[in-house]
């Protein structure tokens, strides 16, 4: 992000061929930034599942300077675009067995929807590299790297937050609630076949009112189950109501999809209330949480920072999505402004969580 805000806000040189800087943001915070956080979960997530152990060690090692060197080949832009594209493919490649192996080996099936979310997104990477190198106007490979890949992410994000916001939200407000019973299977199903149909119209039918009215059914579905999981006491504890309000901002995105379509409002702005708004504010909560989680730590008592940190991602998801809706005419303003408080917001994060990662468990286990 902080080149982004060089290379957006100050003209900072970057060599691009075969893609625009808008383009090269986009590749870096999806495959990059959001990979990296997919793969962080999925690889402590498959073991709890499964009660098997997931890489460790020196596999664990090469996985990450995989995603690392491919990262340090990225930042001129795209002189080394070979060699980059080589380590991101073995990285997403590497991911797909370090998380299918335990679960075909523990013969949890039902898991496997996640796996071919992250098959889907390899596919997605693989037409993002093939748009640069080898270009055709014939197949809309660049339009498949990137919003493919925002779409399935935004679809990982919405299958874990249906696992595990209600049981976060039961263990955390520290009085009985029973919010399963305010939801039900047909929010389950209806969500998922509307997001399968905008995900089919939008990248291979581009049929752009299917999608605009596609999107506008997935804000009401999502919208009737996050307020049936609401409840008074997410509000007092900040590990709450940064993940409530993330999961607000992919309903949210989705309703200015559609409004783009019909009042011709940016289709950025839908865009980034699901980045921005909802794949950040997300992953910065749940990282919040697991880290302590998964370190011994108890969860009622947070580092004091998190909820600065977490309070300046959440305006900087305002900053970039709802106030140049208001006042446009000092865009670039309102993105650096955004782009500032989000780089803020993980600095406070990275020096609060850096001494609880960087050593053992405080309960002497291992991890």
């Amino acid at each position: 992000m902080s080149m982004w805000l060089g290379i957006y806000q100050y003209q900072l040189p970057i060599e691009l061929e075969g893609l625009s800087q808008f383009q090269w943001h986009a590749h870096e915070m999806l495959y990059g930034y959001g990979m990296a956080v997919v793969a962080g979960f999925l690889l402590t997530a498959v073991k709890n599942w499964t009660g098997l152990k997931t890489i460790e060690g020196l596999p664990l090692a090469a996985l990450f300077l995989l995603w690392a060197i491919a990262r340090i080949l990225w930042l001129p832009g795209t002189s080394y675009l070979w060699p980059a594209a080589f380590l991101d493919l073995l990285f997403n490649i590497g991911l797909v067995i370090a998380i299918s192996r335990p679960v075909a080996q523990a013969k949890q099936w039902r898991q496997m929807a996640i796996v071919s979310k992250i098959v889907l997104l390899t596919l997605c990477h693989i037409a993002f590299y093939a748009a640069i190198l080898f270009p055709t106007e014939s197949i809309p490979l660049m339009h498949w790297g990137l919003y493919g890949a925002l779409y399935l992410v935004i679809a990982l994000v919405l299958t874990m937050g249906r696992r595990v916001l209600p049981f976060f939200i039961e263990r955390g407000v520290g009085y009985p609630v029973n919010l399963p019973l305010t939801d039900s299977k047909w929010l389950d199903y209806t969500s998922l076949a509307l997001l399968l149909a905008f995900f089919v119209s939008e990248m291979l039918l581009s049929i752009p009112l299917a999608s605009a009215l596609l999107a506008t059914g997935i804000f009401f579905v999502n919208a009737i189950r996050l307020i049936g999981w609401h409840t008074k006491g997410i509000w007092e504890k900040s590990l709450l109501w940064g993940l409530y309000l993330a999961f607000w901002f992919i309903p949210v995105g989705f309703l200015l999809f559609g409004l783009s379509h019909f009042i011709g409002i940016s289709k950025l702005v839908a865009i980034h209330a699901m980045t921005v708004g909802a794949i950040g504010l997300v992953t910065l909560a749940m990282m919040a949480r697991v880290s302590l989680g998964h370190t011994g730590r108890g969860l009622a008592s947070p580092p004091v920072t998190v909820d600065f940190a977490l309070g300046l991602l959440l305006a900087s998801a305002i900053t970039r999505v709802f106030i140049p809706l208001i006042e446009g005419s000092h865009y670039a303003l309102w993105i650096g402004i955004s782009q500032i408080l989000w780089i803020v917001a993980f600095l406070i994060f990275t020096l609060a969580y850096f001494p609880i990662l960087a050593s053992p468990r405080v309960d002497g286990k291992p991890g």
